[in-house]
């Protein structure tokens, strides 16, 4: 199992942007594919983006679509969600997954999650 720890949340104004990181351990990080989901109070958690595990095909939500971008270093076990153009909207506790098969992938590992808020 691949145990995930997520960084680089916080507060930010509307407009401005974060970097996210998920670091990975684990010997099967390399061959999984990753996915980025949030949460905000009370409501459900939501698919935001996915990589697949050669890093070759990426995923978006379509209201992330132009904002955010998913990366991933095999070689530093870590994936990354570039975010910009942030909205109050983006509010939530972020969390990433390792995730198996073809999309739409399977998760099967978490991580406990980071704190995004933004500012009006």
């Amino acid at each position: 199992q691949v145990q995930l720890v997520e960084s680089g949340g916080g507060l930010v104004q509307a407009g401005g942007s974060l970097r996210l990181s998920c670091a990975a351990s684990g010997r099967t990080f390399s061959g999984r594919s990753m996915g980025w989901f949030r949460q905000a109070p009370g409501k459900e958690r939501k698919f935001v983006a996915a990589i697949s595990w050669t890093g070759g095909d990426t995923y978006y939500a379509d209201s992330m679509k132009g904002r955010f971008a998913i990366s991933r270093d095999t070689a530093k076990n870590t994936v990354y969600l570039q975010m910009n153009s942030l909205k109050p909207e983006d509010t939530a506790v972020y969390y990433c997954a390792a995730g198996w098969g073809t999309p739409p992938y399977v998760y099967d590992s978490w991580g406990q999650g980071t704190q995004v808020t933004v500012s009006s």
